[in-house]
């Protein structure tokens, strides 16, 4: 009887993590504006992977014919069967660049976010699960990070480390990933330290500890599972911060070198011809711009949809 119990109890548990997800995932179809978002990020995603094998020419081609055969003509979408948005001056695919800067984009996105886990929840579950001098420390370290510019220390290690093997590495996309990573994770530490302050007192903690389960373990299968919904509206809602970042550093010349094809370098590079052809512009400008919307709004989205809060209310 007692070996039944048992065997019942974490199927039971099984059951009741699925029902919970399920809800959050029929809460989530509902929400039309998040439908959107997760459809445009889908979009960017096969941008990113498929589009390159989908264009004829390489992000970092030049095609001189084309410039030397067409002059202003190579500007202008449309005019070049072979380039159908144009080029830029220096016979660079407009297409083809643009689909590369979706590419770098989502990598940022993705891969910034992993480094935010990677320090924010160890960090937070810490300070959340010890508390005392220890959970002082590590908080008093975050408030100087939270407090520090994040632009300005993004800028000064890009321009710090640019020079060197590390910053030359992926083009200077690994250095970018670090850059805005160390800056990033200060949100996700104290939303998670929140998490395991209310949780770490609630009966199944005391059960757990009751039956000699070790801390670590207590964390790791018990507590953050339980925050797990919070730390996913955090990193998806993160992810415009890190596009938005990076376009940024690209723009300001501190990013993403050549021949690499970032949003931000796009927009730099055709200010000079905002009057001849805007194109250049506001293309780059409208991807970042869409990008920022559409995982804002999926981020919006998840947070209605995993907030227990709101189970009443639907």
């Amino acid at each position: 009887m007692t070996a039944r119990t048992t065997t019942a109890v974490p199927q039971a548990d099984a059951r009741r993590s699925a029902g919970v997800w399920r809800d959050a995932l029929g809460r989530l179809m509902k929400n039309r504006l998040a439908i959107v978002g997760g459809l445009f990020v889908i979009f960017l995603a096969f941008l990113a992977i498929f589009g390159p094998r989908l264009t004829p020419w390489p992000y970092d081609y030049q095609d001189i014919e084309a410039i030397t055969a067409n002059g202003f003509r190579q500007l202008v979408p449309f005019q070049n069967p072979a380039h159908l948005l144009g080029t830029d001056s220096l016979g660079q695919d407009i297409l083809s660049r643009l689909m590369d800067g979706a590419a770098i984009s989502l990598s940022v996105a993705m891969v910034v976010q992993i480094v935010v886990l990677t320090l924010g929840v160890p960090i937070g579950a810490l300070a959340g699960w010890f508390g005392g001098r220890l959970d002082n420390a590590l908080m008093r370290f975050t408030d100087v990070m939270y407090a520090f510019p994040d632009l300005l220390l993004i800028i000064l290690m890009s321009v710090a480390f640019r020079e060197t093997w590390f910053g030359r590495l992926y083009s200077g996309l690994f250095l970018v990933f670090v850059a805005i990573g160390l800056t990033s994770w200060v949100t996700v530490a104290r939303l998670v330290r929140g998490q395991l302050l209310s949780l770490k007192e609630m009966e199944f903690v005391e059960a757990a500890r009751a039956l000699g389960v070790r801390d670590r373990n207590i964390v790791i299968r018990h507590l953050l599972p339980n925050a797990l919904g919070p730390i996913i509206v955090a990193i998806t809602l993160g992810i415009p911060g890190a596009i938005l970042a990076e376009a940024t550093l690209a723009y300001l010349g501190v990013g993403v070198q050549p021949p690499r094809a970032s949003w931000g370098k796009l927009i730099a590079d055709g200010q000079s011809y905002i009057r001849s052809a805007p194109h250049l512009v506001y293309l780059p400008a409208i991807m970042i711009a869409a990008a920022l919307i559409s995982f804002t709004f999926l981020g919006d989205g998840l947070r209605d949809a995993l907030d227990p809060k709101l189970k009443g209310k639907q």
